[in-house]
């Protein structure tokens, strides 16, 4: 399929890796992305956590990632299930949804191709404590098997690093949406939310429905309704059946809070080398 190259003779970065089989790898410079191409499912690796790995360390995973396919509203893991496997979205946003015993449901955080979705299994969490769900499609995820996961971290290396510090990043933008559930109007959320998703689907239109943004936000349908006709009207945004477009985003960082550049903050200071593989 590919033409073999010279053997290199210097440690490669994983941004110029093609992988082809468990047994057979080869090299190609990549000019225009950062990729990783599993040939075996003609798959494109866009998951910036993996792209950050060295070579050898991606060459030692590949074999044990599979292809998930990312479909609106599609449930990678159920809230108080076991956790089976970790993912490694590609692009689009995955939103970690806690349902409460009443039904009601609110989003606790935003997870796209920079980070994993499960890591929490290997700190001792067995069974999902949020229903994990495919809010905006994109590229396909990547799943890896729980023992496969554990093993790896186990080594204490490079995914180890990356993930223990992708986690400590969540914690802190998980306190931070508290705090901004609490002190902030729910305009200033929902501009907060619309351009969280943004930096992670990487164009300006995307699908989300008025009803599922009011599920994402804790508030009720009517409410995203007003704040989405406000919006439109201020000519931040606009909006059709299910689709939203970011017409002006300095403004909508302008009606934001603050904690959305407060989270983009301690994403980059914590994992500099996940920013720097996009």
């Amino acid at each position: 399929m590919f033409d073999r190259p010279p053997k290199p003779t210097r440690r490669k970065s994983t941004r110029s890796l093609l992988v082809g089989t468990a047994q057979d790898y080869f090299l190609l410079p990549l000019t225009t992305c950062r990729c990783i191409v599993l040939a075996v499912n003609i798959q494109v690796i866009t998951n910036r956590l993996l792209l950050s790995l060295p070579v050898e360390d991606c060459q030692r995973l590949t074999p044990h990632l599979s292809v998930v396919p990312m479909t609106p509203r599609r449930v990678l893991q159920k809230q108080d299930e076991p956790i089976r496997e970790v993912y490694f979205p590609g692009g689009g946003a995955c939103s970690l949804v806690k349902i409460m015993q009443d039904g009601k449901t609110a989003e606790i955080v935003t997870i796209g191709d920079e980070g994993i979705i499960g890591a929490g299994v290997f700190f001792g969490q067995r069974e999902s404590a949020a229903e994990v769900v495919v809010q905006v499609p994109d590229a396909a995820a990547l799943a890896m098997q729980v023992d496969v996961f554990k093993a790896e971290m186990s080594r204490r290396d490079a995914l180890y690093n990356r993930v223990v510090r992708f986690n400590q990043g969540l914690t802190s933008q998980i306190m931070q949406t508290t705090a901004c559930n609490g002190l902030h109007s729910v305009e200033q959320r929902c501009c907060r939310w619309l351009l969280m998703t943004h930096d992670r689907v990487k164009r300006n239109d995307f699908p989300v429905t008025h009803e599922f943004l009011a599920t994402m936000l804790g508030v009720r349908r009517p409410t995203v309704t007003l704040i989405a006709h406000a919006l439109q009207v201020a000519g931040l945004i606009t909006y059709r059946r299910g689709h939203i477009t970011i017409v002006n985003r300095e403004r909508l960082e302008a009606a934001s809070c603050e904690c959305y550049e407060s989270v983009r903050r301690i994403f980059r200071r914590l994992i500099p080398e996940v920013g720097k593989a996009s």
